[in-house]
């Protein structure tokens, strides 16, 4: 069915859907060896399938940064999750052609990106609503979006402007916070993890306007701490202690990154 749907009503489609996608919220009541088939062969077919047309493309135009991004390996990590819930997550590599120079993501890996952070949240091992997606500054309010309306049902997006003022992160005015319920499941979104603990700042804010919050953790790109991008876990990367230290439910990472980073398309901040 998945491959029939993704060929389109006149069998000429080439979109990838999974079947996990066709299943959506019946994948709780199916058996468990069903549940470990689509997460084992529909969900990594999906991603290698994806893989496969971005690195094809990039073998087609040189990797050309004015075209697209190469995209490296698939690195497996076991990151901080919930109780009983799947702590393995599959994020991409993106490797940096020009040495000591920020990559310029087009819209094309950016897209490819929240794809990945929405498949790991689909295989957290329990349904994930989340009652407000707050994003991180512009790229990260991006990020909300998609997100809040592609996996959360179009829940509420919060937004938190970002200020560094002698090393000190402060909120500006322009945040927003939206009304919700008591003790609500939070989602943050930034687009990047490096040294600066801005995640642990912006936990500290959240658990203050939100007493009683369930806080989830997405990031698009998380750096190593050396130049090899096939960290062998969690520790590997220079914001793990932060990113433990906040505390959060789970943490979702699109990919993996070296100094000295990523810039999110259109230059959003």
């Amino acid at each position: 069915m998945a491959a029939a749907y993704g060929r389109g009503p006149h069998g000429t489609a080439d979109e990838v859907i999974s079947a996990g996608d066709l299943v959506q919220e019946g994948y709780e009541k199916l058996a468990p060896e069903d549940q470990l088939a689509l997460k084992t062969a529909a969900d990594r077919s999906q991603i290698a399938a994806t893989s496969d047309a971005l690195r094809a493309r990039n073998a087609v135009v040189g990797g050309s940064p004015d075209v697209d991004n190469i995209i490296g390996p698939d690195v497996n990590l076991v990151v901080p999750t919930i109780d009983n819930g799947n702590s393995a997550i599959c994020t991409f590599s993106l490797p940096n052609p020009n040495p000591g120079q920020l990559i310029d993501l087009t819209w094309n890996t950016f897209g490819f990106g929240i794809q990945r952070l929405m498949r790991q949240i689909k295989s957290l091992g329990r349904r994930l609503d989340a009652h407000i997606c707050f994003g991180v500054n512009e790229a990260g309010l991006v990020m909300a979006t998609f997100l809040a309306s592609a996996q959360f049902n179009r829940c509420a997006i919060g937004y938190l402007r970002c200020n560094r003022v002698r090393n000190e992160i402060t909120f500006g005015a322009e945040s927003h916070y939206p009304e919700s319920i008591e003790a609500p499941v939070i989602v943050i979104c930034d687009f990047e993890v490096k040294h600066a603990d801005v995640v642990g700042r912006v936990a500290h804010e959240l658990r203050g306007r939100y007493p009683g919050a369930e806080l989830y953790f997405a990031v698009f790109g998380a750096m190593t701490k050396g130049s090899s991008l096939e960290v062998e876990s969690f520790d590997g990367l220079t914001g793990a202690r932060i990113m433990q230290a906040a505390h959060f439910e789970a943490v979702f990472i699109a990919a993996t990154m070296c100094p000295p980073g990523i810039e999110p398309p259109l230059e959003l901040r």
